[in-house]
């Protein structure tokens, strides 16, 4: 009797004979990760942020998927990211045809979505891109590819903003933190814990991200530079990449007047915790924050908020 081949024997101890083995076959789960972006990334030059969303996809041949909907041009927006990620020898990219709340209702489009090793989500008005996927099939979709198909999640501006449950919906910038001047909405909730804000330095934030915290105490406020990243590797790492900062504000032990005072006055908000965070590094989250030595304990706290896995919502 003729010896079965190693690789065969191999496939029937694993109980699939019929299917070779493949690197792809016996590949580990991808871990999910969000890349969320402060806006105006450069898509033209260097490109670091676009070449890294591709490479935590899984590379030129990934399959990327582009949500345009928070665009009031979505077709000009994608003919711009196409000819960018083309330029960088992506192979396949596509535009999610979201225009509407109809459509992420639509079986292919959930089934685009389900199918993407890399799903990025434009800049424009986080509303209508909300206003579009709020409690929808497409939105459950980008879900579980980032929960259960270990799927890179990435949004800019508006896109980025969409990332959090509780979502800045609006509200000018302002020196200082006042009384609802800003007003909340839901978002994805891929990030549970948190409050996004972007294009943050360049458009002067740090009050308008106060006064939210100031509503909001328990969530962890997230500033993002424009051109600059902040990569969130769930339960393990953070990292920033691009050309600015990510500040990170830490509410939850603060003392303020919120309570107190009538709408559009000023606020005091006392013992806030800051960390600045520039581009080019990387945090890695020690098993036990109480051993770790290497940063202040306030950080790792606030850094565990951000890599904590946010509830499937199917």
């Amino acid at each position: 009797m003729t010896p079965l081949p190693r690789r065969d024997v191999l496939a029937l101890l694993l109980g699939s004979a019929a299917l070779p083995l493949t690197a792809q076959t016996i590949a580990p789960k991808r871990t999910g990760r969000l890349m969320i972006i402060g806006g105006a990334e450069d898509r033209k030059q260097d490109s670091v942020i676009l070449k890294r969303f591709m490479a935590l996809s899984g590379g030129v041949n990934a399959r990327l998927k582009f949500i345009t909907a928070a665009s009031g041009v979505p077709d000009a927006t994608w003919q711009s990211y196409q000819a960018a990620f083309e330029a960088l020898g992506a192979t396949q990219t596509a535009q999610v045809a979201i225009a509407s709340r109809d459509d992420a209702f639509l079986p292919d489009i959930e089934q685009q979505l389900l199918e993407a090793d890399g799903i990025f989500m434009t800049g424009g008005d986080q509303n209508r891109l909300m206003a579009c996927l709020w409690e929808s099939p497409a939105a459950r979709a980008i879900h579980r590819a980032f929960h259960l198909n270990g799927s890179c999640i990435a949004g800019t501006s508006a896109g980025a903003a969409v990332m959090s449950r509780q979502m800045l919906a609006q509200g000018t910038a302002t020196p200082v933190p006042e009384k609802d001047i800003v007003s909340m909405d839901i978002g994805l909730g891929l990030l549970s814990s948190a409050i996004v804000d972007q294009h943050f330095s360049q458009r002067q934030r740090l009050g308008r991200l106060l006064s939210a915290l100031a509503q909001r105490p328990d969530m962890l406020g997230v500033g993002i530079d424009e051109n600059t990243a902040l990569i969130i590797e769930r339960g393990q790492a953070v990292e920033v990449v691009g050309q600015g900062a990510v500040t990170l504000i830490d509410g939850r032990k603060m003392h303020s007047n919120f309570d107190d005072v009538a709408t559009e006055e000023k606020l005091e908000m006392l013992g806030l915790q800051l960390h600045l965070l520039p581009a080019g590094h990387r945090y890695v989250v020690p098993a036990n924050l109480k051993q770790s030595k290497k940063q202040p304990s306030a950080l790792w706290e606030a850094l565990q908020l951000l890599v904590t896995p946010s509830p499937l919502r199917s």
